[in-house]
């Protein structure tokens, strides 16, 4: 047996996964086990779960793999800073003493907080992506397109997947990013870099597409094939921590909106205008994608790739036969694809696509018996009904339907941002005052952000546009 750790860690969103044979054991975000959103550090709760899970230890792990090469990384801002010097002296000062303080020195890090003597093994961090997605797809062969922010120099990359290697055939690097363009107008409209790009996303239908033509016209050039430049006159994020340039704030009428004042009209129709944009250059990257390998068949990865809207309209576009989504298509992802790329990449190991959900429904974190949580409801004094499978599903369908909020807890938990069911809020979409309910009273968040509806995977078509099944909340589709 080859046991195989993949860690990604040290930027945002750590997590681990443990894979045995090429088959997937275990995989889990740190945030889950911490409670610290978007945690960066080295993932000891998710590693510890992950190795438990499979009933070994780290002295058992015969390859332990980090999800980028921190070297090139590195390289990458230095020779930005190089590029744009004298600008960025400070922010240059800053990351260096990040990345001497420490991040120069993961793998001694890994192997200290593992205790694991074992070589420690990196993948570059868009390969990962990919590996992440096509790997586990049921595709034979496939195209891949990885969209991000940045990895080591790579933004955007188009690879060809055949059996167990992956080529890459394109790539478009640093500064010029989609992600980050998109990170951009998230920071301008007021929200987190790397945390609120989906909030952003969720207030785009409340606006207007009416700057598209200025995006196009001054940000960014955009190709027929998808490749693009930006324009860097209009952006700070090579030398500083702000995203955007004062010539930025003067295209769009005014600074930057602070984080704590109300939404206007404006915030909105940079939303949309900014969705609109980014299902332009990723359909065309599509588009391009299938001309230029064959393939009819496609896998995502990377940040954008969570961007459901898009994804929607790349299914009804119908640009590929079959689209497989990596549920954890950001860096908590790129552990999993490590992991893998270990297997069929370093060890040559043979790859068949399997036909059914070689993800498991991204069900691989954690799960608990009745008895462990009676246990524990016990010990906190908490007081609880029993119910059985048939009783429990009456309760809460009645539950449901007087229009309360339910907290649904079962089986593994998921790997990646979405609840997929077995950690999920539950609520009745009938009710008109239910999405306002749930965000402010319940999860304490802005009032326009949405939520997921369910229904039976046979029945999708007659509630939405839509012929395919969408078991990861990877798909938007208008109501049929």
């Amino acid at each position: 047996m080859t046991y195989i750790l993949g860690i990604s860690a040290l930027y945002h969103d750590s997590a681990a996964c443990l894979i045995k044979d090429g088959e997937i054991i275990a995989a889990a975000q740190e945030e889950r086990f911490s409670r610290k959103k978007h945690d960066s550090r080295l993932p000891r709760h998710a590693t510890d779960y992950c190795l438990t899970e499979a009933g070994i230890t780290a002295s058992q792990l015969d390859h332990v793999v980090f999800y980028d090469k921190p070297l090139l990384k590195f390289d990458r801002i230095v020779k930005t800073a190089m590029a744009y010097a004298p600008r960025g002296r400070k922010s240059f000062a800053a990351a260096g003493s990040l990345w001497f303080g420490g991040k120069l020195q993961t793998k001694e890090q890994i192997q200290k907080f593992l205790d694991f003597s074992g070589e420690v093994l990196f993948a570059e961090h868009h390969e990962a992506h990919a590996m992440s997605a096509f790997y586990p797809s049921p595709f034979q062969n496939a195209a891949v397109l990885t969209i991000d922010g940045v990895g080591e120099w790579a933004t955007t990359s188009l690879s060809l997947g055949r059996d167990n290697s992956l080529e890459v055939i394109k790539e478009i690097k640093f500064p010029h990013s989609l992600g980050l363009l998109y990170s951009a107008f998230t920071s301008f409209t007021g929200f987190k870099v790397n945390s609120g790009e989906y909030k952003m996303m969720g207030l785009a239908p409340y606006g207007e597409p009416k700057y598209v033509d200025k995006i196009l016209d001054n940000l960014i050039e955009v190709c027929d094939d998808g490749s693009f430049r930006l324009n860097m006159e209009y952006f700070d994020f090579p030398v500083s921590n702000r995203m955007t340039s004062q010539r930025f704030a003067n295209l769009f009428g005014g600074p930057a909106r602070h984080p704590e004042s109300e939404l206007t009209q404006r915030e909105m129709d940079l939303s949309r205008s900014m969705q609109e944009v980014t299902e332009l250059v990723v359909g065309r990257l599509a588009r391009y994608a299938r001309q230029s390998t064959g393939m009819k068949d496609l896998c995502l990865a990377g940040g954008v790739a969570l961007n459901c809207v898009a994804n929607g309209k790349l299914v009804r576009d119908k640009v590929f036969d079959n689209i497989f989504i990596q549920p954890a298509a950001g860096d908590a992802g790129g552990a999993l694809g490590a992991a893998l790329g270990v297997w069929h990449k370093y060890l040559g190991k043979p790859r068949t696509a399997k036909t059914g959900d070689a993800m498991r429904g991204s069900y691989l974190g954690p799960k608990f018996s009745d008895a462990q949580v009676t246990k524990f409801l016990d010990s906190e004094q908490i007081r609880y009904t029993q119910l059985s499978h048939h009783e429990l599903n009456e309760r809460v369908a009645d539950l449901l339907n007087d229009g309360a909020v339910v907290g649904w807890f079962q089986g593994r938990m998921e790997f990646g941002p979405r609840a997929l069911g077995n950690r999920t809020i539950l609520g009745d979409a009938r009710h008109p005052d239910m999405q306002k309910k749930m965000n402010l009273k319940i999860k304490f968040r802005e009032g326009f952000r949405p939520f997921a509806p369910a229904v039976l995977a046979e029945d999708v078509s007659d509630w939405f546009d839509l012929d395919t099944s969408s078991p990861y909340m990877l798909v938007v589709a208008p109501v049929a």
